[in-house]
């Protein structure tokens, strides 16, 4: 019988691969096991506090710590006179970073209400809290910057110092008129492309910042181990960049740094950025005792980061019969007091919302990043793509009706389709593609074909709205994925990552592609979790790059040690290694000749250029003959055991690492339906029905849930979720009864599927699917409200007011 040997490149005949499997710290997380920082803190660390500024931008003039020292149980207070006069950014970025270091520990100078000013170190919590209020600190104050539409050449310069510093010349900074960063992409001939277009419009749209609102706060501890090193043990999305950032925050090697990820109890991306490490890292560094901080949900929210509020300005050209032959986008993007993220999120609103209709004779994508003397903003599912794609989608829908189309219509007419370039899209090539199947599925389960875009339900009024998001698969030429994988005693496999789970599955998924790719139960494949020391390097979990990338490494290394069991097999059997197969659990030595191989690759990589070729050498076809018998054979956990006990080799290992010259964007469609009270202007979300296209859908289960958690968070960022400070810069929104996350009874039963494509880079076919979930629901939501009242709201949220009465 004809068989596929190996095929990790392949779905023909998938066994884990597209399985529902259940996340492997399930059992765990059910039963309330200690996995989480907090837990695992020493019961004598220190615990640390900090004190917040209570003024938007100022100068410290003195501070007075010697009440503060004289509380029983107190330890040490640091002020910006302790710290080390380094500056650094905590962006979790590769280095060099593209956020610019304007970050001290601890400055002379604060710029945001909940900037830190001091740190106290005390034997408890009460003894910290008494301290904090003991602390006297003058300050001289500064006019502040709080609209951001106001911070280019204000004569308040946020970052005056003489030490910040800016990495890479890629970045065109300039801080004396507030501005993080600027760029400009065009594409073809924008003037001719507008004055071939028989409808041009003109809109403006703006999307206030949001909480990440994940159910841990940020929360670290720090040791000192045995060689003097420092073992910080952190809630983050980004362990290895984490490892730098304290490094250089404490001026010291990264060599005298540990980072250490336990379970994280959610992240979004505020996690990308870090937050309290260094606290605890320069405290437990000065006083050589362990020591934790934990912040309360209020400075959660207050003094940590959050989504970029952007004001994007959006001109749209086209023919009276809906070909859209022009996009011109401008994006002004609030990065708040420091510079994490800025330069990179802003990028996004461009890049991946022009794209989806490549085939505009011109499109032009123009931004500027700005400080003001609010919160920082960070990085927060979607990064920026979430902001662009409810301006271009919103515009799309209020082209589509000023030309009385059918807003469906005009989408399918205008798509991006597999095999373009997209210009707009860092040149890529687009290798999979169900944009249109995920739309055209999306009407047939809403029913599109037989509803009216505004029906009257007597008390109140319904209106259906569409959308349309990408996003991309990890960042191309920076993202580097690793793993190790090893095989053990009896048979079994340990597969070590540096890819960090935070409560998405990514380390069942990749569990299930090493299990793919080795033939074996998914049982059979134990995944470590992130400790620096030991693990391979990897940039982090964000942009959508786990399942992608690190998958990549998953199948490469699995390669790899395929064919060191073969070696070894036909060692023990003597045979020719090119006469012996690997069939999961038994390896067999054929006759020569038997064993087919071409060098082929599969059909699906035959599309593809030459630098995406290489990806995707690893896998291989390797096929027997018919009619062949082996010869000889051993069983896998023989092998294993004279391996590795039986004084015959060694245990043997495989160590792979994948990066991509390609970002293989997913794609998503959502239809909203809504309900909007006529006497009081309440939106209610009736239904919402989404299709997606991540590749191979790897594990259906999670890849829903990932779906379903996304569009929730995304009809929250449409209707009630606004970080609002007042006059004198204070957040408003200080907890969650006043900033309104929706909660299970404000959301309706979304029902999602999925249009797979293959995407011929990634594992299996697969793309990434975190991201791109969460884009859809604001435009289709404004849509819907707009085709019900006759009110587009460019502003979010949709607030009763502005539903009955516009903005």
């Amino acid at each position: 019988m004809s068989m596929i040997v190996t095929a990790p490149g392949s779905r023909e005949g998938l066994a884990q691969v597209g399985a529902p499997a259940v996340k492997k710290d399930a059992a765990a997380l059910l039963e309330g096991k200690p996995v989480f920082t907090d837990d695992l803190a020493p019961a004598d660390a220190l615990v640390v506090k900090i004190l917040h500024s209570p003024h938007a931008f100022a100068k410290i003039r003195s501070i007075d710590t010697s009440r503060a020292l004289k509380v029983p149980g107190v330890v040490a207070v640091y002020t910006y006179r302790d710290v080390p006069r380094r500056r650094f950014t905590l962006a979790g970025q590769s280095y060099p970073e593209a956020s610019p270091y304007d970050r001290l520990i601890l400055d002379e100078v604060v710029r945001y209400v909940g900037d830190e000013v001091a740190i106290v170190a005390a034997e408890d919590a009460d003894a910290a809290d008494r301290a904090l209020r003991l602390i006297r600190v003058d300050y001289e104050l500064m006019e502040p910057v709080l609209d951001f539409t106001e911070a280019i050449d204000n004569p308040s310069v946020i970052h005056a110092e003489d030490d910040y510093h800016v990495n890479g010349a890629w970045i065109r900074n300039d801080r004396m008129r507030n501005i993080v960063s600027s760029g400009l992409s065009e594409h073809g001939d924008l003037d001719a492309a507008f004055a071939a277009s028989d409808v041009v419009l003109e809109r403006t749209y703006h999307t206030l910042a949001d909480a990440q609102a994940m159910m841990e706060t940020f929360r670290a501890f720090t040791e000192i181990d045995a060689y003097g090193r420092l073992t910080v043990t952190s809630s983050t999305q980004v362990p290895f960049h984490v490892r730098r950032m304290v490094a250089g925050a404490l001026d010291i090697p990264q060599a005298r740094v540990r980072v250490v990820k336990p379970r994280i109890g959610g992240g979004f991306g505020a996690k990308q950025s870090g937050c309290v490490e260094i606290f605890t890292a320069f405290v437990t560094a000065m006083t050589g005792r362990p020591s934790k901080i934990v912040y309360t949900r209020e400075e959660t929210l207050t003094a940590s980061n959050s989504r970029h509020e952007m004001q994007m300005r959006v001109r749209i050209g086209a023919r009276r019969d809906g070909t859209i032959l022009a996009l011109d986008l401008h994006t002004l993007s609030n990065q708040g007091a420091y510079g994490e993220h800025g330069p990179t999120t802003v990028g996004l609103s461009g890049h991946k919302s022009l794209p989806l209709y490549n085939r505009v004779l011109a499109s032009r994508f123009s931004f500027d990043v700005v400080y003001t003397n609010t919160m920082p903003a960070g990085a927060y599912r979607g990064y920026g793509a979430t902001q662009g794609l409810f301006a271009v989608e919103s515009a799309v829908n209020e082209l589509a009706d000023k030309l009385r189309m059918d807003p469906c219509e005009i989408r399918l007419k205008n798509l991006v389709r597999e095999g373009e370039v997209m210009p707009q899209y860092y040149d890529n090539t687009l290798y999979s593609c169900s944009a249109a199947t995920c739309l055209t599925r999306a009407m047939e389960m809403i029913g599109w074909e037989d509803k009216e875009l505004r029906r009257d339900m007597g008390d109140r009024v319904r209106g259906l709205g569409v959308a349309l998001s990408m996003q991309g698969s990890a960042i191309a030429g920076i993202d580097i994925a690793s793993v190790d994988l090893r095989l053990e005693e009896s048979g079994f496999y340990t597969l070590s990552i540096g890819a960090t789970d935070m409560g998405t599955g990514c380390d069942t998924v990749l569990a299930q592609f090493a299990a793919e790719a080795l033939g074996c139960d998914l049982d059979r494949i134990v995944v470590h979790g992130v400790d620096t020391d030991v693990s391979p390097f990897d940039t982090g979990s964000y942009a959508s790059a786990s399942t992608y990338l690190t998958g990549m490494a998953v199948v490469k290394a699995a390669e790899q040690l395929i064919a060191r069991l073969r070696a070894e097999a036909a060692r023990l059997l003597g045979a020719d290694v090119r006469d012996v197969s690997f069939e999961g659990d038994v390896l067999r030595a054929y006759p020569a000749g038997v064993l087919g191989d071409d060098g082929a690759l599969p059909p699906e990589f035959s599309a593809i250029d030459d630098d995406v070729e290489a990806i995707a050498r690893p896998y291989r076809l390797v096929r027997v003959a018919p009619e062949a018998e082996p010869v000889g054979e051993i069983s896998l956990r023989e092998l294993a055991d004279r391996l590795v006990a039986g004084g015959d080799g060694d245990c043997l290992t495989a160590h792979a690492a994948a990066s991509s010259p390609t970002s293989p964007p997913p794609f998503m469609s959502g239809i909203a339906e809504v309900d909007v009270d006529k006497a009081t202007g309440e939106v209610t979300v009736v239904d919402y029905v989404s299709v997606v296209d991540c590749g191979t859908v790897v594990n259906a289960n999670l890849a829903r849930v990932q779906a379903e958690g996304g569009i929730a968070q995304g009809i929250g960022m449409a209707l009630t979720e606004d970080v609002q400070y007042d006059g004198r810069g204070r957040m408003r929104t200080r907890s969650f009864m006043t900033y309104k996350v929706p909660t299970r009874l404000d959301i309706p039963q979304v029902r999602v599927e999925f249009a797979p494509s293959y995407e011929p880079t990634g594992p299996f076919g697969a793309k990434s699917i975190g991201e791109v979930v969460i884009n859809t629901p604001s435009p289709a939501i404004a849509s819907a409200v707009a085709h019900a009242t006759g009110n587009y709201v460019r502003t979010l949220p949709i607030t009763p007011e502005k539903a009955l009465y516009g903005e």
